[in-house]
């Protein structure tokens, strides 16, 4: 196990401001805002700011402000953050990104997580400084590494708190060891993707979920079949243009969230760009699809919380309310680390505090 600090060539900063300043920029015909994708007016927008305005460098030092570590699990390099509390007795949380996300969605809550838990942060093998990638790695294998991660940690027993294919990890995990003591899961939602919902007996926010789950799958999955069955041709784009790798990230970023934080979105972008992470992990999730057993049931008590731009739905999800702790909020979304920190730390202290 070796310490890792973040520190990017200036020569790639210098490649990237130039093929950003250098794009080529398409056409686009007909109006309708957002309905065809990203309009290149505002993806125009955004590059300008990340080739000229965006503080990588500050965030470099963000970053650094963990302490950092890479070590080796079944012939695959793993980068992770590990913070320990002052509490001796602390019970340990693994958080666990999803995509497109990445493990500097949790920088703004491992400082108050950390007071009472040591915090351990992974990045999926194949997603940001997990690299270079060692064969094919899904859900099943990535499970079995950050479990080998936290006993190499020394933690017996832990919590752990994810979302998007996090939780598919995180549920994985749970099956695997009684060593994980709970699960924290944000954004629940209806899987696999079959919808749409019936609406007829839903009301108020539950009606909004439903229909904006239907939304979703009529005109918003056309990302994940193209990562589920031809990651390669995606993935070449991802790692050649950084204005293809930010639009494709953009747009989730704007159809999940309440309000796109457009610093929190160039930081994940930049990181998936340096690392050239892109197109691998695109292939972690077309494995992670076309694996059996991937979504299995957890094995934990678990517990949920919906955020305002979520699509979780209750009397969907837990039709009898056996589920102990399920919360929501109106505000936040897919990434409420980063939206509504304040609203999240609350939510995984208070549900860890009784585990």
């Amino acid at each position: 196990m070796d310490t890792f600090r973040v520190e990017i060539a200036q020569n790639d900063l210098s490649d990237l401001q130039r093929r950003l300043t250098s794009a080529r920029w398409p056409a686009q015909s007909g109006t309708g805002g957002w309905t065809r994708g990203v309009p290149v007016a505002e993806l125009r927008a955004l590059a300008e700011y990340w080739a000229d305005g965006f503080d990588w460098r500050g965030v470099e030092d963000r970053l650094n402000a963990f302490p950092q570590f890479v070590t080796s699990i079944d012939g695959q390099r793993i980068h992770f953050v590990h913070v320990r509390s002052p509490r001796p007795d602390a019970l340990p949380l693994l958080l666990i990104h999803g995509w497109p996300s990445t493990f500097a969605e949790y920088l703004s809550v491992i400082a108050s997580l950390s007071r009472d838990h040591h915090v351990v942060v992974p990045s999926i093998p194949g997603f940001g400084f997990s690299v270079p990638v060692t064969g094919a790695w899904d859900v099943s294998r990535t499970a079995a590494a950050f479990v080998s991660l936290m006993q190499q940690l020394g933690y017996s027993r832990y919590g752990v708190q994810a979302g998007d294919v996090g939780a598919g990890i995180a549920g994985a995990m749970s099956r695997l060891t009684p060593a994980v003591a709970a699960l924290h899961i944000n954004g629940p939602s209806s899987h696999p993707f079959g919808g749409p919902l019936a609406t007829e007996n839903l009301a108020g926010v539950e009606l909004e979920r439903a229909e904006r789950f239907n939304s979703l799958v009529a005109t918003g999955l056309g990302y994940l079949q193209l990562m589920s069955t031809k990651p390669w041709t995606i993935g070449a784009s991802l790692v050649d243009s950084p204005v293809g790798l930010l639009a494709w990230i953009y747009e989730k970023f704007q159809a999940w969230c309440e309000v796109v934080d457009r610093d929190a979105l160039l930081t994940a972008v930049s990181i998936y760009w340096f690392t050239g992470t892109g197109a691998t992990s695109a292939e972690f999730i077309y494995e992670s699809m076309n694996a059996p057993g991937t979504w299995g049931a957890a094995a934990a008590p678990t517990g949920f919380a919906t955020f305002g731009a979520d699509t979780g739905i209750r009397s969907v999800l837990d039709p009898e309310e056996r589920v102990a702790h399920w919360t929501e909020y109106d505000r936040g979304g897919h990434f409420p680390a980063v939206e509504v920190p304040e609203l999240y730390v609350a939510d995984v202290l208070k549900y860890f505090s009784g585990v």
